[in-house]
């Protein structure tokens, strides 16, 4: 049961909890942890229940489901948010409060797996880096490996590299590969990690400059000449702003 992920459903019509709960307890890995109709409830049970994904309705009666989002959002560790609703015009605010996924009623089975999925990796990127509320906090990224798991600091991480389904992680004790996406650790380490390419990110600590080859091209120098590595056009001009903003003496 240690792998199972706990599911909570929100929505306001017991027909459509009922369904959702039948799909959720279709998908192996899944259990609901509780139901709710209503924002209130739902926050409720979200402090009691503690769950690690939450299904949430738009159109619920009194605090609907984005107020209920925006709350949830204020929390250190809220659950990873997927909306299920009948209507599709809200779907720009979903992403606003960090939504995983927004599935449109009636849901399919193939499409909740897949939002389920998603939002299990990307929670456990957050449960298991320890809280950085401080500066003097260890921040750590858990990474389960054919040894274990493995823990890296991530002011130690050099940069991640993408190729087809897994990231390498580069860092100062080696390299480890993991099956976040490049996507899941730049939404969860913007102050730590730079986009210098579709397929890389860059630990911002060991940023020593930016270079231009013969040929027009841009390259990351890293300190201590561990790495030149490319920068493709569309995000020059962010390398640049880091640069000149954030770089340190």
């Amino acid at each position: 049961m240690s792998d199972t992920r706990s599911v909570l459903i929100a929505d306001d019509e017991p027909l459509a909890r009922e369904r959702i709960r039948r799909l959720v307890e279709a998908i192996p890995g899944y259990h609901v942890c509780g139901e709710a109709a209503d924002g209130d409830s739902c926050l409720q049970q979200v402090a009691e229940c503690e769950p690690d994904i939450l299904l949430l309705d738009i159109r619920m009666p009194g605090m609907d489901g984005m107020e209920t989002a925006g709350r949830l959002s204020q929390l250190a560790n809220p659950p990873a948010l997927i909306f299920c609703t009948a209507y599709d015009h809200y779907a720009i605010q979903a992403f606003g409060v960090q939504a995983i996924a927004y599935l449109l009623k009636p849901v399919r089975k193939e499409a909740l797996a897949d939002a389920l999925a998603r939002a299990g990796r990307v929670n456990r990127v957050q449960l298991q880096t320890l809280n950085n509320q401080t500066e003097q906090s260890l921040e750590q990224l858990a990474v389960r490996t054919h040894r274990g798991t493995e823990l890296i600091d991530l002011p130690e991480i050099l940069y991640c590299e993408a190729d087809q389904k897994y990231v390498t992680i580069h860092h100062t004790r080696g390299e480890t590969v993991c099956d976040y996406t490049l996507k899941e650790l730049e939404n969860s380490f913007p102050g730590l990690l730079l986009r210098i390419h579709r397929n890389t990110l860059v630990g911002v600590r060991f940023i020593q400059g930016l270079k231009r080859t013969p040929d027009g091209h841009n390259l990351v120098a890293l300190r201590d000449n561990r790495a030149e590595l490319p920068v493709s056009r569309r995000h020059a001009s962010n390398v640049r702003q880091w640069l000149n903003e954030y770089q340190p003496g």
